[in-house]
C-alpha cells in the first residue's frame, strides 16, 4: 500500500478533504443539510490529524477487554471443599468397614511375646477384618503348640433363645487347644493398634516373623500370616484351614467355630 506524505499542515487539510468527501456527498443535497454534524466531526477530525505531528506515531484507542466472568463465590468454594471433603471421608471410612466374608479369605494370627493371641479373617489384605477375636491364651502356649505341627482350635459359644445373631457376630466363647480347655476368646472391633499390625504385614501373603515392640513389657509383635480356605458346616459351625502354598510341608491349623 503506498502511503500518502503531505508537505504542509494545508496540504494535509486538503488531502483530508477530498479523502473524506465521499462521506459527505454520497447521499445528495438533502443529505447534506441533515448530516452538517457529521460534516463538522469530519472537520474537526481532520483539522486535528493536521495539526500532529508527520513523525509522531499514531495513537490507536483499543477497546478494553470484556471483563472476566467472576469465579465462584465463598460460599459455592466452600460447598465444594466441603462435598470433596465427605466424599474423601467416606472413602476412607468404606477401608475401615467390616465387609462379608467368602471362602477364601487371609488369617493372620499375631500376639506380644509376653500378651494374649489375636486372629483376624479379611476378605482382602487392605479391607477391615470380618472377624477379630482375641484369645485369653498367651502367645508362647501358641508357639509351643505350633512347634508340634497340629493345632486344632476350637471355640464353642452357647445357643440363646431367639437369639438373631449370626456364628460370626457371637461376643464370647470357650476356647480350646488340641482338646484342651485354654480360657475364652472374645470378639473385638478392630481398633488403632490392631490396624498398626495389620498394615505392617500387609505385603505378607504368607509367612511368620517379629515385629519390633513398642518398648512396653510385653515384648515384640509375633505374628503369622497364611491364606485359609472358610468351610460353611451351618449356621451353628464353621471352619478356618489353613492353606500351605504348593502343597509344601508346614504345620496344619484349623479353627472351629462352634455354637452348642
Amino acid at each position: 500500500m503506498r502511503t500518502i506524505m503531505a508537505r504542509s499542515p494545508s496540504e494535509s487539510f486538503s488531502i483530508s478533504k477530498r479523502h473524506f468527501q465521499w462521506i459527505t456527498g454520497k447521499g445528495g443535497d438533502d443529505k447534506r443539510q441533515g448530516g452538517g454534524k457529521a460534516e463538522e466531526e469530519m472537520f474537526a477530525f481532520s483539522t486535528t490529524a493536521s495539526s500532529c505531528d508527520d513523525n509522531a506515531p499514531m495513537k490507536v484507542e483499543v477497546a478494553p477487554p470484556p471483563a472476566r466472568k467472576k469465579g465462584p463465590s465463598p460460599s459455592a468454594a466452600a460447598a465444594a471443599v466441603s462435598r470433596f471433603r465427605s466424599v474423601l471421608a467416606a472413602a476412607i471410612a468404606g477401608r475401615h468397614r467390616p465387609v462379608g466374608i467368602g471362602h477364601r479369605v487371609t488369617g493372620t494370627l499375631f500376639g506380644h511375646r509376653r500378651g494374649h493371641v489375636y486372629f483376624a479373617f479379611q476378605v482382602d489384605p487392605r479391607a477391615c477384618p470380618a472377624v477379630l477375636i482375641e484369645l485369653t491364651t498367651p502367645t508362647s502356649t501358641l508357639v509351643r503348640e505350633m512347634a508340634s505341627g497340629l493345632v486344632r482350635i476350637a471355640l464353642e459359644c452357647e445357643r440363646r433363645a431367639g437369639g438373631g445373631k449370626k456364628l460370626l457376630e457371637e461376643p464370647l466363647w470357650r476356647a480350646y487347644f488340641n482338646g484342651k480347655k485354654c480360657g475364652y476368646a472374645v470378639r473385638r472391633e478392630c481398633g488403632p493398634a490392631e490396624w498398626r499390625v495389620l498394615r505392617a504385614v500387609e505385603p505378607v501373603s504368607t509367612g511368620a516373623g517379629v515385629l519390633p515392640g513398642d518398648g512396653g513389657a510385653y515384648g515384640e509383635m509375633m505374628y503369622m500370616r497364611a491364606r485359609f480356605e472358610r468351610v460353611v458346616g451351618s449356621k451353628d459351625s464353621e471352619a478356618f484351614y489353613m492353606m500351605n502354598p504348593d502343597n509344601s510341608p508346614g504345620p496344619e491349623l484349623s479353627i472351629y467355630l462352634l455354637r452348642v
